[in-house]
């Protein structure tokens, strides 16, 4: 679970990033999460965009990958989920 000095840190890495993982009309799929979790293992924090195709609210789409993925919600801004997962080697010192 992230503290907000947290979240505050990551949304100001993750705004400069682009998005790796699209959510669209298929929804999350096997291949989604799958994708997701690559991304997760490579890059620890990864925006995600939902197009307007896709028919699921975009806090069912943050909360579901986030316990699929087992990983933190940093922020959902429109249509844009930032998630963040601790590598096993962690690349990025989150503040305390």
């Amino acid at each position: 679970m992230l503290t907000g000095k947290q979240r505050r840190y990551l949304r100001g890495i993750g705004h400069g990033l682009k998005p790796v993982i699209t959510v669209g009309k298929g929804e999350i799929s096997e291949a989604v999460l799958r994708e997701t979790n690559e991304a997760l293992e490579s890059h620890e924090l990864i925006k995600v965009k939902i197009l307007e195709s896709c028919m699921l609210d975009r806090h069912e789409v943050a909360e579901s990958l986030s316990s699929e993925c087992s990983a933190d919600v940093a922020q959902v801004l429109g249509r844009t989920i930032l998630l963040y997962r601790a590598a096993k080697e962690p690349r990025m010192e989150l503040p305390k």
